[in-house]
C-alpha cells in the first residue's frame, strides 16, 4: 500500500466526508455523492481520482453512470499500518516519546 497517497487522501475532510457516506451508506453514485456536497463536478472528480489513486474507493461504469464504493481492504491495512505506529516500542521502556 503507498501509505503517503493514503495519507495524502485522508488529509483532506471532503475525502474523509466520502469515505464516511460511503461507509454509511454502500456503494453511491458519483452524482449521489456529488449531492452531498458544494462544490463543483471537476472538484468532486478530483476527490473521487485522489481517493481511486490511493486505492482507498472501487469505482464501476454502468451506462454513463459510475458507481463508487470503499475499498475495505486498503482501509483495514492502514488502519493496522497506523495502530502498529502508535504501538510502544521496547528500546524505551514501553514509553512513547
Amino acid at each position: 500500500m503507498a501509505t503517503e497517497k493514503a495519507f495524502k487522501a485522508l488529509a483532506d475532510p471532503t475525502r474523509r466526508e466520502i469515505l464516511r457516506l460511503l461507509r454509511k451508506k454502500g456503494e453511491m453514485t458519483a452524482g449521489e455523492l456529488a449531492e452531498c456536497f458544494d462544490m463543483t463536478k471537476p472538484s468532486m472528480s478530483h476527490h473521487f481520482a485522489v481517493l481511486k489513486e490511493a486505492d482507498l474507493l472501487f469505482s464501476r461504469r454502468e451506462g454513463q453512470t459510475i458507481w463508487y464504493s470503499l475499498n475495505t481492504t486498503i482501509l483495514q491495512d492502514f488502519l493496522s499500518w497506523t495502530m502498529d505506529m502508535l504501538k510502544p516500542t521496547p528500546r524505551n521502556g514501553g514509553r512513547r516519546q
